[in-house]
């Protein structure tokens, strides 16, 4: 899947909407430096203004005429002036830039400013408390009314329909800002510390128009952590779906933001997924029948036990999820009572968070793994590609207990078997979606190979 670009429209020469006589006003002047527009076009856009000026000030015959048109809209009139001038380019961006709500009702009275922007902004923004449960009920809103994408366009709740204005709107803040603005409403936080409501940003300064993007966070999928349940607006329309850490590209340069306005609240809709705390001894050996076996036994199989089972994992204690649990703790070089074969908090914590080693002898994400393999590219694992990394992806996927799909091979040509095979592999990752369409990613082949 690509991601979601933003597009250029061509405006109707007709058309008085904010939207439209933005765009006129750029394709004439220009974009400014900052948007990714010539030196020369934005001092020529300067020196029009500085000319319109004029004319008002020889017209009016006053100087704050001419300073209120350097002002931007929502600067108070004791803004400087200069920093006014700035704080209106930054309006001109290929996104729709900021801008007050469109086309909807008025935003309700704030409580009082709660944060600063940093110094250089022209005015001081208020920000409304919310709670993450209203976060994500607002996220949910676009994705019920299946909302489409457009950056020209305004939903009736006056937010531009793009993705930062679905972020504007799921914030509740009382304008529309673009991906170079959001990060001032929120705090940079580690990706560790994700709660639903916060957001992931990646915004390109080189060119806006190429990659950049923001999605909600809704919470850990699996244990794993390493897929979430993202909450974004892109083409067609506004969706929830399961979705890789960070990003299916570009992942790397998202950054996690936590809004500065949350209060304290429940995670409302979000599927958020802590580290479960180990259930108990109890819950395991001979007899027992619960959820926590099956979730014992997708675990194991998730790190190389699936030999073991002919048919589960399930909620029934067997011999399978004994002989499993021995093989996983004998892989970490434990041997004696701390290999019977029944899981303990350690053990249980190792594989709850993806650590250790797994059966066969590949390390998980807590140490260096001895069989480290570059991940190729898509590009060798398609309907009629024959080349060696097919082969050894094959020849991984056996070992890791998910050949299942092989009448001979595997071979260095790629078949409906591998991918029926990658897509076993992936599904046991807990990926489902788009995430688990058989055709391996870096962070499938990361995670086969490790």
């Amino acid at each position: 899947m690509s991601v979601p670009v933003f597009e250029e429209f061509e405006p109707a020469a007709d058309c008085a909407c904010p939207g439209c006589a933005r765009q006129r006003r750029d394709l004439a002047l220009g974009l400014p430096v900052r948007a990714g527009g010539h030196p020369a076009a934005h001092g020529a856009r300067r020196a029009l203004v500085l000319v319109t000026a004029a004319g008002v000030v020889l017209g009016s015959g006053g100087t704050d005429a001419a300073a209120a048109l350097f002002r931007a809209p929502d600067a108070p009139p004791d803004t400087p002036v200069d920093a006014a001038a700035d704080a209106t380019d930054t309006t001109d961006t290929p996104q729709g830039g900021r801008g007050p709500l469109h086309g909807g009702p008025a935003p309700a009275p704030g409580p009082g400013p709660t944060a600063t922007p940093a110094a250089g902004q022209a005015a001081t923004e208020a920000l409304r408390p919310t709670t993450r449960a209203e976060i994500i009920d607002r996220a949910k809103l676009w994705v019920a009314a299946r909302v489409p994408y457009s950056m020209e366009k305004y939903w009736t709740d006056g937010y531009r329909q793009d993705c930062s204005g679905y972020i504007s709107m799921v914030w509740n803040l009382r304008g529309n800002e673009w991906t170079g603005s959001l990060g001032r409403f929120g705090e940079k936080i580690a990706r560790a510390d994700l709660q639903p409501g916060d957001i992931l940003l990646f915004h390109n300064p080189a060119d806006p128009t190429r990659g950049s993007h923001v999605t909600v966070f809704g919470g850990w999928t699996d244990d794993t952590r390493t897929s979430y349940t993202a909450y974004e607006q892109t083409k067609p329309h506004a969706r929830k779906k399961t979705t890789p850490m960070a990003y299916w590209e570009n992942s790397d340069r998202y950054v996690a933001y936590r809004y500065k306005g949350v209060v304290s609240g429940g995670a409302g809709g979000g599927e958020t997924s802590t580290v479960p705390a180990f259930p108990g001894a109890a819950k395991f050996g001979p007899g027992k029948k619960n959820a926590h076996v099956t979730r014992l036994g997708q675990l194991l199989v998730a790190r190389g036990a699936k030999k073991f089972y002919a048919v589960g994992p399930d909620p029934r204690w067997t011999g399978a999820d004994r002989r499993a649990t021995r093989a996983f703790q004998q892989a970490q070089g434990w041997r004696g009572k701390e290999a019977d074969g029944l899981p303990g908090p350690h053990t249980w914590k190792l594989l709850v968070t993806g650590k250790g080693r797994s059966i066969g002898g590949s390390s998980g994400s807590g140490g260096p793994s001895a069989h480290a393999t570059p991940f190729p590219g898509r590009g060798y694992f398609r309907k009629g590609q024959s080349n060696a990394y097919v082969e050894k992806l094959g020849k991984q996927l056996v070992k890791r207990g998910f050949g299942k799909h092989y009448l001979s091979g595997p071979g260095p040509r790629w078949t409906e078997a591998d991918r029926r095979n990658v897509e076993a592999f992936q599904r046991a990752q807990g990926w489902r979606g788009g995430a688990a369409d058989g055709h391996p990613g870096p962070e499938t082949w990361r995670r086969l190979f490790r």
